[in-house]
Protein backbone atom coordinates (compact mmCIF):
# COMPACT_ATOMS: atom_id res chain seq x y z
CA UNK A 1 0.00 0.00 0.00
CA UNK A 2 1.92 3.27 -0.96
CA UNK A 3 2.54 5.74 1.41
CA UNK A 4 2.14 8.70 -0.80
CA UNK A 5 -0.27 8.70 -4.41
CA UNK A 6 1.80 8.25 -7.33
CA UNK A 7 2.27 11.44 -8.77
CA UNK A 8 2.60 11.81 -12.92
CA UNK A 9 5.80 11.66 -14.50
CA UNK A 10 4.99 15.24 -15.49
CA UNK A 11 4.48 16.47 -12.33
CA UNK A 12 7.99 14.82 -11.26
CA UNK A 13 9.68 15.72 -14.10
CA UNK A 14 8.35 19.39 -13.80
CA UNK A 15 8.49 19.32 -9.83
CA UNK A 16 12.05 17.84 -9.56
CA UNK A 17 14.01 18.24 -12.76
CA UNK A 18 16.02 21.08 -11.94
CA UNK A 19 16.69 20.01 -8.59
CA UNK A 20 18.14 17.03 -10.35
CA UNK A 21 19.99 18.93 -12.78
CA UNK A 22 22.00 20.91 -10.05
CA UNK A 23 22.82 17.66 -8.17
CA UNK A 24 24.07 16.05 -11.16
CA UNK A 25 25.67 18.72 -11.92
CA UNK A 26 27.26 18.91 -8.88
CA UNK A 27 28.26 14.97 -9.32
CA UNK A 28 29.88 15.11 -12.14
CA UNK A 29 31.27 18.56 -12.51
CA UNK A 30 30.21 19.06 -16.17
CA UNK A 31 26.92 20.87 -18.02
CA UNK A 32 26.62 18.65 -20.71
CA UNK A 33 27.39 15.72 -19.07
CA UNK A 34 25.02 16.79 -15.80
CA UNK A 35 21.88 17.47 -18.61
CA UNK A 36 22.87 13.70 -20.10
CA UNK A 37 22.50 11.92 -17.00
CA UNK A 38 19.69 14.23 -16.90
CA UNK A 39 17.82 12.70 -19.81
CA UNK A 40 18.45 9.07 -18.36
CA UNK A 41 17.28 9.68 -15.05
CA UNK A 42 14.35 10.74 -16.50
CA UNK A 43 13.81 8.23 -18.55
CA UNK A 44 14.64 5.84 -15.88
CA UNK A 45 11.83 7.62 -13.57
CA UNK A 46 9.37 7.15 -16.57
CA UNK A 47 9.73 3.41 -17.03
CA UNK A 48 9.58 2.82 -13.43
CA UNK A 49 6.92 4.78 -12.31
CA UNK A 50 4.49 1.75 -13.06
CA UNK A 51 6.60 -0.01 -10.44
CA UNK A 52 6.40 2.64 -8.28
CA UNK A 53 4.93 1.81 -4.68
CA UNK A 54 5.48 5.05 -2.69
CA UNK A 55 7.28 3.44 -0.06
CA UNK A 56 9.70 6.17 0.02
CA UNK A 57 8.72 9.75 -1.44
CA UNK A 58 9.04 10.49 -5.10
CA UNK A 59 11.52 13.18 -4.33
CA UNK A 60 13.64 10.25 -2.89
CA UNK A 61 13.16 7.85 -5.23
CA UNK A 62 13.51 10.39 -8.32
CA UNK A 63 17.10 11.05 -6.41
CA UNK A 64 18.21 7.14 -5.93
CA UNK A 65 17.75 6.98 -9.43
CA UNK A 66 19.46 9.73 -10.19
CA UNK A 67 22.77 8.90 -7.82
CA UNK A 68 22.64 5.62 -9.37
CA UNK A 69 22.82 6.74 -13.09
CA UNK A 70 25.74 9.82 -11.60
CA UNK A 71 27.31 6.37 -10.04
CA UNK A 72 26.82 4.43 -13.16
CA UNK A 73 28.55 7.41 -15.00
CA UNK A 74 31.43 8.04 -12.82
CA UNK A 75 32.59 4.45 -12.69
CA UNK A 76 32.14 4.27 -16.47
CA UNK A 77 34.45 7.06 -17.29
CA UNK A 78 36.64 7.37 -14.99
CA UNK A 79 37.06 11.05 -15.50
CA UNK A 80 38.16 13.67 -13.12
CA UNK A 81 35.02 15.54 -11.48
CA UNK A 82 34.65 18.35 -9.32
CA UNK A 83 31.97 18.79 -6.99
CA UNK A 84 30.63 22.55 -7.79
CA UNK A 85 30.59 24.79 -4.48
CA UNK A 86 27.73 27.41 -4.71
CA UNK A 87 29.92 30.23 -6.24
CA UNK A 88 27.53 33.00 -4.74
CA UNK A 89 28.11 31.91 -1.03
CA UNK A 90 31.70 32.37 -1.65
CA UNK A 91 31.17 35.52 -3.27
CA UNK A 92 29.37 36.96 -0.28
CA UNK A 93 32.30 35.61 1.56
CA UNK A 94 35.12 38.16 -0.03
CA UNK A 95 34.29 41.77 -0.85
CA UNK A 96 34.51 42.66 -4.36
CA UNK A 97 37.49 45.22 -3.19
CA UNK A 98 39.18 42.52 -1.61
CA UNK A 99 41.09 41.04 -4.24
CA UNK A 100 43.31 39.59 -2.79
CA UNK A 101 41.70 37.37 -0.50
CA UNK A 102 39.05 36.31 -3.38
CA UNK A 103 42.17 35.00 -5.10
CA UNK A 104 43.27 33.23 -1.28
CA UNK A 105 39.41 31.73 -1.13
CA UNK A 106 39.05 30.57 -5.36
CA UNK A 107 42.36 28.56 -4.65
CA UNK A 108 41.16 26.97 -1.54
CA UNK A 109 37.74 26.10 -3.02
CA UNK A 110 39.70 24.66 -6.06
CA UNK A 111 41.68 22.33 -3.53
CA UNK A 112 38.51 21.20 -1.61
CA UNK A 113 36.75 20.87 -5.06
CA UNK A 114 39.70 18.65 -6.11
CA UNK A 115 40.20 16.63 -2.89
CA UNK A 116 36.17 15.88 -3.55
CA UNK A 117 36.42 14.49 -6.62
CA UNK A 118 39.31 12.25 -5.27
CA UNK A 119 36.76 10.50 -3.06
CA UNK A 120 34.87 7.26 -4.60
CA UNK A 121 31.61 7.82 -5.78
CA UNK A 122 29.68 6.10 -3.24
CA UNK A 123 31.74 8.26 -0.47
CA UNK A 124 30.84 11.80 -2.67
CA UNK A 125 27.37 10.88 -3.19
CA UNK A 126 26.89 10.97 0.71
CA UNK A 127 28.76 13.90 1.20
CA UNK A 128 27.23 15.53 -2.17
CA UNK A 129 23.43 14.43 -0.92
CA UNK A 130 24.05 15.66 2.81
CA UNK A 131 25.94 18.45 2.47
CA UNK A 132 25.48 20.30 -0.39
CA UNK A 133 22.30 19.18 -1.00
CA UNK A 134 20.76 19.48 2.40
CA UNK A 135 19.36 16.02 2.64
CA UNK A 136 19.13 14.66 6.03
CA UNK A 137 20.70 11.65 7.10
CA UNK A 138 17.02 10.19 6.79
CA UNK A 139 16.57 11.43 3.12
CA UNK A 140 20.42 10.44 2.39
CA UNK A 141 19.85 6.92 3.56
CA UNK A 142 16.57 6.46 1.42
CA UNK A 143 17.99 7.75 -1.86
CA UNK A 144 21.54 5.94 -1.35
CA UNK A 145 19.19 2.64 -0.65
CA UNK A 146 20.32 2.24 3.05
CA UNK A 147 19.95 1.69 6.46
CA UNK A 148 20.16 5.17 8.64
CA UNK A 149 23.25 3.77 10.74
CA UNK A 150 24.83 2.93 7.40
CA UNK A 151 24.15 6.09 5.66
CA UNK A 152 25.14 8.37 8.93
CA UNK A 153 28.64 5.84 8.68
CA UNK A 154 29.03 6.45 4.74
CA UNK A 155 28.67 10.60 5.56
CA UNK A 156 31.06 10.43 8.34
CA UNK A 157 33.66 8.52 6.58
CA UNK A 158 33.35 10.16 3.92
CA UNK A 159 34.26 13.91 5.89
CA UNK A 160 37.03 11.62 7.36
CA UNK A 161 38.15 10.90 3.79
CA UNK A 162 38.03 14.88 3.03
CA UNK A 163 39.57 15.57 6.20
CA UNK A 164 42.60 13.87 6.12
CA UNK A 165 43.10 14.27 2.62
CA UNK A 166 43.11 18.29 2.95
CA UNK A 167 45.39 17.51 5.89
CA UNK A 168 47.68 16.01 3.95
CA UNK A 169 47.67 19.00 0.79
CA UNK A 170 47.26 21.45 2.39
CA UNK A 171 48.32 23.33 5.30
CA UNK A 172 45.39 25.27 7.03
CA UNK A 173 46.11 28.72 9.50
CA UNK A 174 44.68 31.71 10.73
CA UNK A 175 46.02 35.05 9.25
CA UNK A 176 46.37 38.13 11.44
CA UNK A 177 42.61 39.38 10.41
CA UNK A 178 41.48 35.37 12.00
CA UNK A 179 40.33 34.22 8.31
CA UNK A 180 41.04 30.87 7.20
CA UNK A 181 44.25 30.40 4.59
CA UNK A 182 46.19 27.82 3.36
CA UNK A 183 49.23 26.71 1.98
CA UNK A 184 49.35 24.27 -0.64
CA UNK A 185 51.83 21.04 0.16
CA UNK A 186 51.18 18.83 -3.57
CA UNK A 187 50.79 19.72 -6.74
CA UNK A 188 46.76 17.94 -6.48
CA UNK A 189 46.23 21.28 -4.94
CA UNK A 190 47.83 23.59 -7.44
CA UNK A 191 51.47 23.79 -6.02
CA UNK A 192 54.17 24.35 -7.98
Amino acid sequence: MPCEPVPSFETLAHDLGPQLRAYLRRMVRNAADAEDLLQETLLRIARGLPDFEGRASAKNWAYRIATNVAIDFLRRSNKATVVDFDASSAEETASESEDEDRLILDEMNQCVREVIDGLPPRYRAALVLHHLQGKTAAETAQILDLSLANAKMRIHRAKERLREALDRECDFYASDGGALRCDRKSPECGAP
